[in-house]
């Protein structure tokens, strides 16, 4: 099944917070219910559980996947990319190995988003595959009731993460191989593992990205990536400013007006500004109205709920919000009530940063101001092309797929990727399940050929 795609008569798409990695046991295996791992020097494939690498690895140990997957899943942790597509292949009885950076799953929500968080589309639109969520879970499912479900998925899908794995390279051996060399955290040592496909489950979420401004290298004041940020109890009182005015940048500036901060917040580029019951219609109205149309729709709506917010510094761009999500990737601001704080004057609001000069800040209007402390919520990048040595004609210099969805998800000599779509969780579940079906067919036509 592809991914939905917009055109200009009739479509739909779905978007949403993701992170997305991939996640093996102790033993390193996720066989969905056969084994196939081995290690040793000789790199001689052994049989169920015949393995030693376990967190406490020696050096030099290698896994021969003879016609399993090797999920390469890098810095982000065990999220929802990696634990989807796994689950698919388990369910068919396909051996694969999936690695993974940190020490458990969901890092990217466990550790790396703030309190408030939750999913900004109904759940309806954010269920991994072959698992809805609980029915007496909220339609807006919350940060931690996300957790609950990525674990109850990956003890479902007898998915086990091999934890402690940072992937330096990956290269194809230019017959039906894929090696893959990892950094074991435990041990220090590099450990190669081997199989016939590779699926990138890092996501386009992959590294935090602060971009460069002017002497920001010597602020004096506190200095963190929206992924760092936790909440703003610790900001009570003082000055605080937010860079970036998506989804992740409104909540956080709202959050630490809540909480006694003096929010600003650095508004770079036009944005369209919906409430999240704005957004699940216009996704239901796609279904029978042309995108044109919904968009239009939307923006009338969204100027009677807010009016004119360029009084406030706030530009709204020309083009729809629905066609720039599908054709950008770039999300519209579902509303939290930050938008009411601005109108107080409770949260302020700048343009974009010129430079910095100790704690002043001084920006485009040519204002200066003087913050306790910046949040950076400015987005993610992905950091593909930094291990990746052989790209399959798949990703560009950025590390995003060459090709538009839905045609992203395959390159060359078995390599795959999930999670770069810019479709939320919706599109990772479509992405797991088309590259499970398609690693299928091609072993199902070689067992074929074989007999």
């Amino acid at each position: 099944m592809p991914i939905p795609t917009i055109d200009n008569n009739r479509g739909m798409f779905f978007y949403g917070i993701c992170g997305g990695v991939g996640c093996v046991d102790d033993a390193g295996c996720n066989s969905g219910g056969s084994g196939f791992c081995s290690s040793g020097s000789d790199g001689v494939s052994g049989g169920l559980g015949a393995t030693d690498l376990d967190d406490g690895g020696s050096g030099g140990d290698k896994v021969l996947v003879e016609s399993g997957v090797l999920l390469c899943a890098f810095q982000l942790g065990a999220g929802p990319a990696g634990i989807a597509i796994a689950a698919c292949l388990n369910l068919l009885s396909i051996p694969n190995i999936v690695l993974e950076r940190e020490d458990c799953i969901a890092s990217l929500w466990k550790k790396k988003s703030y309190d408030r968080l939750k999913l900004h589309l109904a759940k309806k639109y954010c269920t991994l595959p072959h698992m809805p969520f609980p029915s007496h879970f909220p339609a807006f499912v919350s940060k931690y009731m996300f957790i609950q479900y990525l674990d109850n998925y990956v003890a479902q899908f007898n998915i086990n993460p091999l934890y402690g794995r940072s992937v330096e390279s990956a290269s194809h051996d230019g017959g039906q191989k894929w090696k893959v060399e990892a950094r074991n955290a435990g041990s220090g040592e590099m450990e190669v593992f081997e199989g016939r496909f590779l699926v990138v489950a890092t996501g386009e979420n992959c590294e935090g990205f602060v971009p460069k401004v002017l002497g920001l290298e010597g602020y004096g004041g506190e200095l963190l990536h929206s992924s760092e940020y936790d909440n703003g109890k610790m900001y009570s009182g003082k000055d605080v400013l937010v860079v970036g005015c998506g989804n992740s940048g409104m909540e956080i500036a709202y959050d630490l007006c809540n909480c006694g901060a003096r929010a600003a917040i650095s508004v770079r580029s036009p944005v369209h500004i919906l409430t999240k019951e704005m957004v699940q219609w216009g996704m239901s109205m796609l279904k029978y109205l042309p995108l044109y149309v919904v968009d239009k729709m939307l923006q009338t709506l969204a100027n009677f709920q807010y009016g004119d917010l360029s009084h406030y510094g706030i530009q709204t761009p020309s083009k729809g919000p629905f066609h720039l999500k599908g054709t950008t990737g770039r999300s519209p601001v579902i509303d939290v009530g930050t938008v009411d704080k601005i109108k107080t004057g409770d949260i302020q609001v700048f343009p974009s940063i010129m430079s910095v000069n100790g704690d002043n800040i001084e920006f485009a209007d040519g204002k200066t101001s003087r913050f306790q402390a910046i949040v950076f919520a400015t987005g993610y990048k992905s950091n593909v092309r930094k291990w990746l040595k052989d790209d399959g004609a798949l990703f560009n210099d950025d590390g995003m797929p060459v090709k538009k969805a839905p045609d992203h998800w395959k390159g060359e000599n078995g390599l795959y990727c999930i999670g770069f779509a810019r479709a939320g969780l919706f599109g990772i579940s479509i992405d797991a399940q088309n590259i499970a079906e398609d690693i299928n067919l091609i072993l199902s036509q070689q067992k074929t050929v074989d007999q």
